[in-house]
């Protein structure tokens, strides 16, 4: 049996290492190191082109983590049916996704619309100058970079996008001599991220040149010192709105115990309970990126991105609530959602995976715009089936209900095993140990 590596060995250079190697050197720390690498070479992709793709996405890779991709059928929004394609391992989303979809296209889909696309980006520095000399020649200074970055932004405003604006923002209150060159641009429908960073460095290459040779500033310490250029993927005014909405009578049939009214009262209390309370909130808000998430993977986009953007949108007003909000208004029942969320449908992983190529595709090759509207909507799309659930029935036995399939898979159960057990949980409790027992005695009556 070959030998065990020690975890403490210090590996040098092993990022210039071959795949197979850098594997037989992970396998070493498995107590079954011939299984190990059999297992990760199983998941390696059957065409060597693909793999070679999927290899170059990151570094160090020895072989690929497979996430189911799903569909939820009618996602009926702004009246045009969606087959949304959903990436996500937990067993619940895409049913609740699917149940919701269903429920809102019987009381005419979801409604969505884009507030802005306007995305940021920081050149933070310090200097020691003359504050007013500089904001006296600041329209002056965006011309010079303006024109620093011509080169860089020609294609993107030939598509309609660039450099919209630059602001100076002064926090020498909170640090010595401290400033941002805050700048904002539209990306259409590329995310924009490689664009706008390039552009930054530029612009701070372009500031240093600018207050060091403007004759206003002979004699001042004027130099800048550039701390860092760097997108920020807080976007608030990059900002998608979807909403549902129907008459509360239309909602007598949602629970048997409750009549419409009352439904859309308890629905209406436990969103505020989310808006006054950060543990609630934190939970409410985690359904929504449930939906959002599984639309932002499927088509090769950056969720940590777009959950980051989300969270701090969240706590905007220097407290952290609920993304979505309930009104009850002239016998209505309306349901909105609004989220940051700085998307793209060209360049990066959107044109390089292939199946997020045929995520898009399957969407009907949306823009970016589009694409923001039909994750908005399944984000809200899965917070309502988790709230509905929540003041109602319960959102255990509909989860458990789809987790069964993975407890059965945990105890090895067979295709027979299987079977019996989805017909018998039908009106009975899921839970671990009750699947257990289920197969204890189904087991030993077979015997």
């Amino acid at each position: 049996m070959p030998r065990r590596r020690k975890r403490d060995i210090i590996i040098k250079g092993f990022s210039k290492l071959l795949k197979e190697d850098k594997l037989k050197i992970v396998a070493e720390l498995m107590d079954k190191q011939v299984e190990a690498m059999d297992l990760m070479m199983s998941f390696w992709h059957s065409d060597n082109k693909v793999q070679k793709i999927f290899d170059e996405f990151s570094e160090n890779t020895i072989s690929n983590f497979y996430i189911p991709y799903g569909v939820a059928p009618n996602v009926l929004i702004n009246g045009k049916n969606y087959l949304v394609p959903l990436v996500i391992e937990e067993s619940s989303v895409v049913a609740a996704a699917s149940s919701s979809a269903k429920f809102w296209l019987e009381r005419g889909g979801f409604k969505a619309e884009i507030i802005d696309t306007v995305k940021l980006g920081q050149v933070h520095f310090l200097w020691k100058g003359d504050k007013q000399k500089l904001l006296s020649v600041f329209d002056e200074l965006k011309t010079f970079l303006r024109g620093a970055t011509a080169k860089i932004t020609a294609n993107m405003e030939a598509r309609g996008g660039g450099i919209l604006d630059f602001e100076l923002i002064d926090m020498t209150d909170k640090i010595p001599d401290y400033y941002q060159l805050l700048a904002s641009f539209n990306t259409k429908d590329s995310m924009g991220a490689n664009f706008i960073n390039s552009c930054l460095e530029e612009f701070s290459v372009a500031l240093k040149s600018f207050l060091g040779d403007h004759e206003l500033f002979e004699g001042e310490e004027k130099e800048p010192q550039i701390i860092m250029s760097i997108l920020s993927n807080y976007t608030p005014d990059c900002v998608v709105r979807s909403w549902v909405e129907c008459d509360i009578e239309e909602l007598d049939n949602v629970d048997d115990s409750m009549t419409g009214e009352e439904f859309a009262s308890k629905f209406q209390l436990a969103v505020r309970i989310a808006e006054e309370d950060v543990y609630r909130a934190t939970t409410h808000n985690k359904g929504i990126f449930n939906g959002v998430d599984a639309v932002v993977i499927a088509t090769g986009n950056d969720f940590r991105a777009v959950e980051a953007a989300g969270h701090t949108y969240a706590a905007r007003t220097g407290k952290y609530k609920s993304l979505s909000t309930v009104e009850l208004k002239d016998g209505k029942f309306i349901y909105s959602l609004t989220l940051p969320m700085a998307l793209g449908t060209v360049g990066g992983l959107t044109s390089l995976h292939p199946l997020a190529k045929q995520s898009l595709e399957m969407l009907g090759n949306p823009s970016a715009e589009e694409l923001m509207m039909i994750a908005a909507s399944v984000g809200l799309a899965n917070n309502f089936a988790a709230v509905r659930s929540l003041v109602t029935k319960g959102i255990q036995m509909g989860h458990m209900k789809i987790h069964l399939m993975n407890i059965l898979n945990h105890f090895e159960a067979t295709d027979e095993e299987k079977t019996k057990a989805v017909e018998y949980f039908i009106g009975q409790k899921v839970s671990f140990n009750n699947v257990r027992q289920f197969l204890n005695k189904t087991r030993n009556l077979e015997k």
